[in-house]
Parts: structure tokens; C-alpha cells; sequence
């Protein structure tokens, strides 16, 4: 009787609320019995081993595993505890310290469920579909078993509602590979970029995660109506950077500063003495600019537009009039070509006088041809 109340007086007082600690010595189909060092074995119901589903109790401990527990009854014959409830508490208190301090944390995803999905944070946590990724996703059956990097936007313990996002993690890196790169910039850089958008004063490029814009005066050397002549969505191009404002997050590019400019080995394409059609643009006092090509004008000066004294251009010229210019001289790196109306068409009489000339000179005369008749008729 004596060694009956000595073995009672070492047993562990074992009250409902209580966090103890056990061993695990059978795992059965939906249940696990502890040893806690009690009379009886504790029972942790397949229930009260985790926050997730489980479908056997062999899918969550094993035997010999060491558990924390906590009492939810308590009698002589039977001792039912949970894991559960103790990995739940540790949970809260660790998420509610996450979100206070936004930190980032990886979690695996367990279910797909309707409207999103849930991952195991010590509880069940759900990401609702639209706080997967930054962009729609169709199909989620491939996330199941992957991990996910995580941040807690919502909690109540009364509702017992944990909701977590993957997308304000990758908004989060985005923007700070953004600032990171807005203070790398510096103008004259050249890089690489995609067309983004078109729109009518222009086209916004990415530049990697930060977007710039090609004013359409800055899209080629020739003069462009709409941006969508030039380029299209989707489009990988070279930039240069004009500005960048980065209080206001602007950055200013050009793709026509990256193109060969339309002066470059221009004195391979124009030579002097050639003949070529142009446009007239503009009229000055001093002469009238001809555009030969795209961002190519050459001036045909006063003195070289008429063959007769004219005061101003515009008594012979006008502007979009279609002329033909010579060539005299063509100056790559002055950028500067002069050409001559005059000596075209003091060209195209000497032409026709040394065309007449050979016409007279060969042998046949009126005089010739009557003086033969009236031998003829003699």
C-alpha cells in the first residue's frame, strides 16, 4: 500500500490548459498515444495533431518522436492532449510579429483550393488567387509542393483567418531592384530595352523594370507622324539616355541618338557633279534649302538658282516645290552639301548646243538637197 501511494505521489499533476511534453510510442490509423509519464498513456486524437488535413496520424509524427502537448482532458482513465492547439499558439504569436515588422518569410504550399491557396505556416494560411503572382494565373496546380516566398497582410485569431501574399513580395523586390537601378542611370548610357506601349507622343520603353520614354521627336533623324511607323510592342531596341528625374521617377531616352545619323558616310552616297531631285523646305535671303534625303538638306544659294539676277529666292522658288540641283560640294563633317539649279541648266544648254552642233556639222544642208533636185531635173 505504501509503494501504491509512493508511485502515486510521483505522478505528474495533470490539469487541462497545461503544456507537457511526451514521447511517442504507437502510432495508430487515427491516433497517437504519448508517454507522459502519467498511469495512462495520452491520446492525441489525428484531429489534434495538426492544422492541415491529415489523413493518417503516420502522416504527421512517428514513433520516438518528442512532441509538446497540450491537456485538453483530464481524468483517471483517459488524457486526451493536442499538438495542434500548442503549434497554433506558437504560430500566432510568430505571424503577428511578421506582420508587424513585414518580414518576409517561405512557406510550402499544401492544397489547391476554390479561390486560392493554402500553405502550412503552423496553421493553415491561405493566399487568395489574386495575391499569387502580379500577373493572372490560370492553372495553380503547379504550385502545389513548391514553396513560396511570403508576407503576412491579415490576421484574426477569433476567425481563425491567416491571409498571406507571394505578390506584395515580388512588388516589394521589384521596386527595389527599381530604385536600385534608377540611381545606376546616368545620361549617355546606352542600353537595352522592350517597347512597352505606343501612344501618340511617343513610346514608353522597359528598360529592366522601370519604364522611359522615346518623345517621337527622338524615334528617328527624319520627321515621324506616328510612333507605330518606327516601332511596335514588344520590340527589343538600343536607347540612350537623354535625363533622368529621380524624385519624379522620369527617365528621358533616344532611340535616334543609337541609329547611323543620315550625314554619316554621306560623302559616299552624294558626290559632287551628281544630278538629283530634291524638295525645297525652307527659303532664306541667301538661298534655299534643299532636302536630298531623310535629315539631309543641301543649300542651293542664291547665286546658284537662276541664271538671271533674282533678289530673294522666292521670285523663282517655293517651299515643297520639286527641283532638280547638282551637286558642287559635299562636306561630311561640316555637314554641309552646296548645290546649283544654275549650273544644271547652264549644263543642259550646253548640251543642246553641242547637240545642234553635231546635227549641223553632219554634211547634210537645204542647199544640198534643192541644188541636187534641179540637177536631177535638168
Amino acid at each position: 500500500m505504501d509503494e501504491m501511494n509512493q508511485e502515486m505521489s510521483e505522478m505528474p499533476n495533470v490539469s487541462i490548459g497545461d503544456v507537457i511534453t511526451g514521447k511517442v510510442v504507437k502510432v495508430e490509423d487515427k491516433q497517437v498515444l504519448v508517454d507522459i509519464g502519467y498511469k495512462v498513456e495520452g491520446i492525441v486524437p489525428i484531429s489534434e495533431l495538426s492544422n492541415l488535413h491529415v489523413e493518417t496520424a503516420s502522416d504527421a509524427v512517428a514513433e520516438g518522436d518528442e512532441l509538446t502537448l497540450k491537456v485538453k482532458k483530464a481524468d483517471d482513465d483517459e488524457i486526451v492532449l493536442s499538438k495542434r492547439a500548442v503549434d497554433a499558439e506558437a504560430a500566432w504569436n510568430d505571424l503577428e510579429q511578421k506582420l508587424a515588422t513585414g518580414e518576409v518569410f517561405e512557406a510550402m504550399v499544401k492544397d489547391i483550393v476554390k479561390g486560392g491557396l493554402v500553405v502550412d505556416v503552423g496553421l493553415r494560411g491561405f493566399i487568395p488567387a489574386s495575391l499569387v503572382e502580379t500577373y493572372y494565373v490560370e492553372d495553380f496546380n503547379d504550385y502545389k509542393g513548391t514553396s513560396l516566398t511570403l508576407k503576412v497582410i491579415e490576421l484574426d485569431r477569433e476567425q481563425n483567418r491567416v491571409i498571406l501574399s507571394h505578390s506584395a513580395v515580388v512588388e516589394q523586390e521589384n521596386e527595389q531592384q527599381k530604385q536600385s537601378l534608377m540611381q545606376s542611370l546616368e545620361p549617355g548610357q546606352v542600353i537595352d530595352g522592350t517597347v512597352q506601349r505606343i501612344t501618340d507622343f511617343g513610346a514608353f520603353v522597359d528598360i529592366g523594370g522601370i519604364d522611359g520614354l522615346v518623345h517621337i521627336s527622338q524615334l528617328a533623324h527624319e520627321h515621324v507622324n506616328k510612333a507605330s511607323d518606327v516601332v511596335e510592342e514588344g520590340q527589343q531596341i538600343k536607347v540612350k539616355i537623354l535625363s533622368v528625374d529621380r524624385d519624379n521617377e522620369r527617365i528621358s531616352l533616344s532611340l535616334k541618338d543609337t541609329l547611323p545619323g543620315p550625314w554619316e558616310q554621306i560623302e559616299d552616297k552624294i558626290k559632287p557633279g551628281e544630278v538629283l531631285e530634291g524638295k525645297v523646305r525652307r527659303l532664306v535671303h541667301f538661298g534655299a534649302f534643299v532636302e536630298l534625303m531623310p535629315g539631309v538638306e543641301g543649300l542651293v544659294h542664291i547665286s546658284q538658282i537662276a541664271r538671271r539676277h533674282i533678289g530673294t529666292p522666292n521670285e523663282v522658288l517655293e517651299e515643297n516645290q520639286l527641283v532638280q540641283v547638282k551637286v558642287l560640294e559635299v562636306n561630311e563633317s561640316e555637314k554641309r552639301i552646296s548645290l546649283s539649279i544654275k549650273e544644271l541648266e547652264e549644263d543642259q544648254s550646253r548640251q543642246e548646243v553641242e547637240q545642234y552642233r553635231k546635227d549641223d556639222d553632219s554634211g547634210f544642208q537645204l542647199g544640198d538637197f534643192i541644188g541636187d533636185k534641179l540637177n536631177k531635173l535638168k
